[in-house]
């Protein structure tokens, strides 16, 4: 399934997406993603139908407003894309340059959509001043009008009138939670960019984090987090404390690009962590998920202690 997808975001999830969904309920009320980026979650889930309504939420307030122009003014985002998509009495490099200062200039959030489009990577990053620096793709213009307007156009069809977008602080949106929601978190990630992840305005305190779990887990909502992994052998930040009862599952990602630059072997694998409210619903054992191609050559691998993984299960994706 072709799901509809206008920039594409560093650490989103929407390739392990399918592999994710599988631990989520037939029929939920509400998705609310308290740390969106570019949605893909939710866009995954509307796309099959998964819940009702939707609130997508995240600090960077730019980002914020560009998903609701999105999802409720896609035309009019569309025409602006179009528009800025390249000048033709510029070179498309001074261009570039030129939109990111005026977008740090404006906080226009049109603007970054074609920023999103045209830097490297796609790898959003930020000043310690909460500026947009990062620099052009110099091998590409960024995506074509005509796509972007596919895209826009599929998401706002998928999504409106049924979601809500805001920027607010994560544990704002999470004190407004009910029973009837399932929260579905993928937080800037620590232990792989020390104190401040360049991808984020502003980070987050893991002491906080922990608290405003424990506070879920005593309303009983349900909740799953994309939080921390390993490559290899070797683990990146702390794991989540026992005491919140989470069931861990690991999702063989592959390997980064990195290591294949380096012609290393090193696998990634994302966590995703369930509350214990989740997983007594969906009967769910910790466990690990590796790629379809790979799943029987691992499972003769060794078991790398990490977390809390009493047993590992193997299911291919």
């Amino acid at each position: 399934m072709k799901i509809p997808q206008p920039f594409q975001y560093q650490g989103s999830k929407r390739a392990l997406a399918t592999t994710i969904l599988q631990y989520l309920p037939h029929r939920v009320h509400r998705i609310v993603e308290p740390f969106a980026g570019s949605a893909a979650f939710s866009l995954a889930c509307a796309a099959r139908g998964k819940a009702k309504e939707y609130w997508l939420n995240d600090f960077n307030k730019p980002l914020a407003q560009l998903i609701g122009l999105i999802v409720n003014q896609p035309e009019e985002v569309s025409e602006f894309y179009k528009s800025t998509w390249r000048s033709e009495d510029q070179e498309p490099l001074e261009h570039y340059y030129q939109v990111r200062e005026e977008f740090n200039r404006t906080n226009d959030p049109k603007l970054l959509l074609y920023l999103l489009a045209r830097c490297v990577k796609a790898s959003v990053r930020y000043n310690s001043d909460g500026l947009f620096n990062q620099s052009p793709d110099k091998r590409r213009l960024g995506t074509h009008p005509d796509r972007m307007k596919n895209n826009i156009l599929g998401v706002s069809m998928l999504l409106r009138g049924k979601t809500i977008v805001t920027a607010q602080d994560y544990r704002d949106v999470l004190a407004n939670c009910r029973d009837e929601d399932v929260v579905y978190m993928d937080p800037p990630y620590q232990g792989v960019c020390g104190e401040r992840d360049a991808r984020y305005v502003s980070g987050i305190s893991f002491d906080d984090f922990v608290v405003a779990l424990d506070q879920l887990n005593a309303r009983g909502v349900r909740y799953m987090i994309s939080y921390d992994g390993r490559l290899g052998e070797q683990s990146y930040g702390e794991p989540l404390p026992d005491y919140l009862d989470l069931t861990l599952v690991e999702i063989e990602a592959g390997r980064s690009s990195q290591a294949t630059l380096l012609g290393r072997k090193d696998v990634t694998f994302e966590s995703l962590y369930l509350s214990q409210t989740l997983s007594n619903e969906m009967s769910a054992l910790p466990c690990t998920h590796y790629r379809a191609n790979t799943s029987q050559m691992q499972l003769l691998e060794p078991t790398s202690p990490y977390g809390k993984i009493p047993q590992r299960v193997s299911t291919a994706l």
